[in-house]
């Protein structure tokens, strides 16, 4: 019996469809940090959850991230686990980042005021109905306040210029001007929001060592 569980097993995974997604989606996600370049976003879908307030301390911020992880954590195992037998990477946290005329966003005084949309990007496979099931499962490990604000939705980006900041995010100001100097060089106006996807883990990386790959969209 037991060798026919191995065996069962063994073929599971060698059944199972991998989606390479960080090498397929290389472009997006590891942009130089020498020089600013240009990219087409396509549609993709994302798990996100809205906010606002300083992210280094607003519990809405905090809770928003231990929601967002649980339910993509949650999704990846069963549609590993599950009937699909897809695996695939959890991707990078991303975030948008905005703020009303009286607060400029530039103006780190005013974080208390900012809005953000903190998401996860995932593969087509995840659908509105496994996430219902995923916020279920999850929530059952833990109490996690901001899982029922979690949403699916399609993101359209479209072009757009992206640099890679290397260092804390403190220090992100120069590598964001660079950027939009690039942009407004090229003939181009800034549109959209600004957009951030965090590369390392500050609880385990160097501030000095962080990687953030900074992207603005353009028309």
């Amino acid at each position: 019996m037991e060798d026919w569980g191995r065996r069962g097993l063994q073929s599971r995974k060698l059944d199972m469809e991998k989606l390479d997604l960080k090498k397929e989606l290389k472009h997006l996600y590891q942009p130089s940090s020498k020089k600013a370049t240009t990219v087409m976003v396509p549609a993709m879908n994302f798990l996100m959850i809205d906010g606002q307030g300083n992210p280094n301390t607003s519990q809405e911020f905090q809770d928003a991230m231990m929601g967002l992880y649980a339910a993509a954590y949650t999704l990846k195992f069963m549609i590993k686990l599950g009937p699909l037998a897809i695996d695939y990477p959890v991707m990078a946290l991303e975030a948008l980042w905005w703020a009303d005329e009286d607060f400029p966003f530039t103006v780190s005084a005013y974080k208390e005021h900012w809005h953000w949309t903190a998401m996860i990007m995932q593969p087509d496979v995840v659908t509105p109905t496994l996430l219902d099931e995923a916020r279920v499962t999850a929530q059952k490990k833990r109490d996690l306040p901001a899982i029922e604000k979690l949403r699916l939705e399609c993101f359209d980006e479209g072009q757009a210029a992206q640099i890679m900041h290397i260092g804390p995010y403190s220090a992100e100001a120069p590598t964001i001007d660079k950027l939009h100097q690039f942009i407004e060089a090229s003939g181009y106006q800034l549109r959209g929001k600004h957009h951030e996807i965090y590369l390392g883990d500050p609880r385990r990386t160097a501030p000095e060592k962080l990687k953030t790959a900074i992207r603005q969209p353009y028309a």
